[in-house]
Formats: structure tokens, sequence, C-alpha cells
């Protein structure tokens, strides 16, 4: 390249240009009447202008790469993450190697497959909670208001699945016990009684729950519901916490069960042997209903 004709005082100029106005090669070239190598060597060694340079449109891209990496992401995970071929992500990242131990590797896999999937099955759950809300929706609409008879019966075959029953060594002891965790199933029995003429008020209640948990709080927590005074709770029956056993009933939603006594209930449970010896019937079960 020949570098004399630098000091030609048109190559001042052009230099000149080229760094404070947005003047094209080709514009100096026809301003100046030279050609192509002459203004080559008039702006050799002059720095290529910041306005020449175009952006990266991906230039975000890499710099989210080699975060990925410095996280702990293969290469393969930064080109699924960041929606672009295996060959450019190791491109941008080739410069730092994937130091990590075995754990964290396991780890960072793990991490990496749950993100796949929820991302793949997200769109499933989301028509499957909005198909069950809607079924929930429209069930709930059809039950409408219960009649008497349907509260009882709906009572009788609850309390037959949740409550205490006589047993062959003690034929005759015929007490009316409900114990559930269920607010509505207890509701539900509780306005079965009521069907009765029983008070609720009058009904005997209990908590039954863990000693690691808050049995007053509980307590409290189940009067509200059924709409009683707190005061008239009977002491609560404690479970043994044992803390080798993996249990998912804790924390502030865990209130324990509700122990519902209803007093000189006989009659009450003969009432309900006898519905559920005619629910039996009705659906041609047959068969002994007290078994």
């Amino acid at each position: 390249m020949q570098t004399s004709e630098t000091g030609d005082p048109r190559a001042v100029e052009a230099r000149r240009l080229r760094a404070e106005t947005r003047i094209s090669l080709a514009q100096l070239r026809k301003h100046f009447g030279v050609s192509r190598d002459t203004m080559a060597a008039w702006l050799w060694n002059e720095p290529t202008p910041e306005w020449t340079r175009r952006p990266n449109a991906k230039d975000d891209l890499r710099d989210r790469a080699v975060d990925l990496r410095h996280a702990g992401y293969t290469v393969p995970e930064i080109a699924a993450e960041l929606n672009v071929s295996k060959s450019t992500a190791y491109l941008w990242v080739r410069h730092l190697p994937l130091d990590e131990t075995s754990e964290r590797a396991h780890e960072r896999r793990s991490e990496h497959s749950r993100r796949i999937a929820e991302t793949r099955w997200e769109p499933l759950r989301q028509k499957r909670d909005a198909d069950r809300a809607a079924t929930n929706e429209a069930e709930a609409a059809w039950v409408g208001a219960l009649s008497d008879r349907e509260v009882r019966l709906l009572g009788a075959v609850a309390y037959w699945c949740e409550g205490a029953k006589s047993k062959p060594w003690e034929p005759n002891r015929c007490r009316v016990t409900f114990i559930n965790s269920d607010p509505a199933l207890i509701l539900l029995f509780i306005r079965f009684v009521e069907s009765f003429g029983q008070d609720r008020d009058a009904l005997r209640y209990r908590v039954s729950i863990h000693e690691s948990a808050d049995a007053e709080a509980a307590g409290r927590w189940w009067a509200a519901v059924v709409g009683v005074p707190f005061a008239i709770f009977r002491r609560p029956t404690l479970k043994t916490h044992n803390p080798s056993t993996v249990r998912y009933n804790v924390g502030d939603p865990y209130r324990g069960c509700l122990v519902v006594d209803v007093p000189r209930s006989r009659q009450l449970y003969w009432r309900i042997e006898g519905m559920m010896r005619g629910v039996a019937s009705a659906t041609e079960l047959g068969g002994d209903a007290t078994m």
C-alpha cells in the first residue's frame, strides 16, 4: 500500500471528514476524485468511526448466553433456552469451560428437565384446570337446594362411612359420633341431626389433632365453621407426634378433625341403621347394612 500519499493535504481533509461527518468512502472518493487504493492509503491506521459500526441484533443473546454459562448451563441447554443453534451457542461461550461438581451437574440437569417439562405441559395443565373449574360450577349448580329427605339420605350415608358404629362384640353400643376433617361433611352431618329436631348448641364438640399443632386455634376455627361458641368445646384429643412419620397435613391449613357427639342418640342410631337398610334395598345391593 502506498503510504507516501498520506502527506497530501487532501488526505488530512479526508481523514477529518471521515471522522467528523457521515460521508461514506464512496462519497469521499468521488469528492476528491481519487481511486479506492488512494483513499485507503489516506485513511491508513485511522480508527473506524463509531457511526459505521452496525449494531448486532444478537448482542443481547450473546450476553445472556454468557450469563447462562456462568450459571452452569451446557451448550445444548443454552441453545434451547435462547432458541439458537448449538453451533452458535458454542461460539458464544467456548471461551468459558464448564467447571462443576457432579452434584451440581445433576441439580442443573434436573432443573433444566423440570423447566422443559413445565413449558411443555403448562398449556395442558391450564386447559385441565379450566375444564375442572367449569365442571365443578356446572355440577354445583345442578345440586341446587336440598330437601329434608335428601339431607337425611346424604347424612345417613356420610355417617355410615365416617361415623362410629356398633361392633359385633358390642352390638348394643349405639351412640352417634361423627368425625371428619372436611368442613362440608361436618356441616352436612349437623344439618342432618337438626332435621331430627336436635339443636347444634346441644351437641358435644372436641378437636382431634396432633400434639405438635395449635389445638386451641384449631378449636376456635371449627367453632366459627359450625357456628357455636368455642366455650362449649370439650378438651381436645391430642395425637402423639412421631417425628419419623412424613406428614403433609401441617402448617396453618391443618386444623385436625372435629368430633361431634350426639347425646342420647340411640334412637337416632337406629334410624340411621334403618335408612341404610333402605338405601341398600333401593340400590339392589342386598345384604345386611349393619355389617
